[in-house]
């Protein structure tokens, strides 16, 4: 279950639907780092001495999942909770976790969305405010540094590309990156133009990440299984060519409709879009977020 689901049938009702189902998956990283897998964003934890920081936590019917997968990790707290953006399906179990004493972080502009009603045009959707336990207690603006569990985390703001407050989260010294929304694999991704984001700073949010990379980085999407360098590039080369294409048609007078007939995707849909969004509304979307 993602965001289609939470912002095509509403957020109640989507909040009711399949948890009960749910497994939360542990894949290790690294050492003290982990990707847990369950429905919605992929989140991570960071486990050692000084706690528990965790990168997101999906949906709020999954918080006590998600607790019981961070306790087989490890005994110490949950300290910290890094929202990489806004959406239901990274922030859903921030109100549990809030009342439980997480301080909870993120941009400044995750927020201010999340303290105000939100429409989401793509999806024809209305989110409410969150309640205020749900909020950011600590925010930041251009970037802020964790030295925990004898780590550097280093989180950055990349702006409009998947929202206005993305945020990446870089651990130095294990060589391992939480992308967020910026990099997602097997599907093609969803740039919330009602939230600021666009398909140049997807592009630009992609390539800024080539240059922080080596062979031996460890990537963390946001949506997708573990990646690394290549699978980056594959992505950012991807999103570049539909862009050019879809220009190109526009220079030329043609229509979204005539452009979506002519599937400037039509390559890459066999691996991009069996998943989420098909190639026709991210064309579309594409389209929305240059025009």
């Amino acid at each position: 279950m993602g965001l289609i689901l939470v912002f095509s049938m509403g957020w109640a009702s989507a909040q009711q639907q399949g948890f009960d189902s749910v497994q939360i998956r542990t894949i290790e990283v690294t050492e003290g780092l982990y990707l847990l897998r369950g429905s919605g964003g992929n989140i991570g934890v960071s486990a050692g001495k000084d706690g528990v920081f965790l990168i997101d936590d999906q949906y709020a019917p999954l918080t006590e999942k998600i607790r019981q997968a961070v306790a087989e990790i490890s005994a110490e707290p949950i300290r910290f909770l890094l929202n990489t953006h806004w959406h239901g399906d990274h922030t859903g179990g921030n109100e549990n976790l809030g009342e439980a004493g997480v301080v909870i972080v993120a941009h400044e502009n995750v927020r201010a969305r999340m303290s105000t009603e939100q429409i989401l045009e793509f999806f024809d959707a209305r989110v409410p405010p969150s309640p205020a336990a749900a909020l950011p207690v600590v925010t930041f603006n251009d970037a802020v540094t964790f030295y925990f569990n004898d780590e550097e985390i280093h989180v950055v703001h990349f702006p409009r590309a998947h929202t206005d407050g993305d945020s990446v989260i870089h651990f130095r010294r294990a060589n391992v990156i939480h992308t967020g929304d910026l990099f997602t694999y097997e599907q093609y991704p969803f740039i919330d133009v009602a939230s600021g984001g666009s398909i140049d700073g997807m592009i630009a949010g992609a390539k800024r990440l080539l240059s922080l990379v080596d062979a031996d980085t460890r990537l963390i999407p946001g949506h997708g299984p573990l990646g690394d360098r290549s699978r980056l590039k594959e992505f950012h080369d991807m999103l570049v060519t539909i862009r050019g294409r879809i220009v190109l048609g526009a220079e030329a007078g043609q229509s979204v409709d005539e452009i979506v007939q002519y599937e400037p995707a039509r390559e890459f849909d066999a691996k991009w879009g069996v998943n989420f969004i098909s190639s026709e509304r991210f064309v579309r979307l594409v389209h929305s977020s240059l025009y």
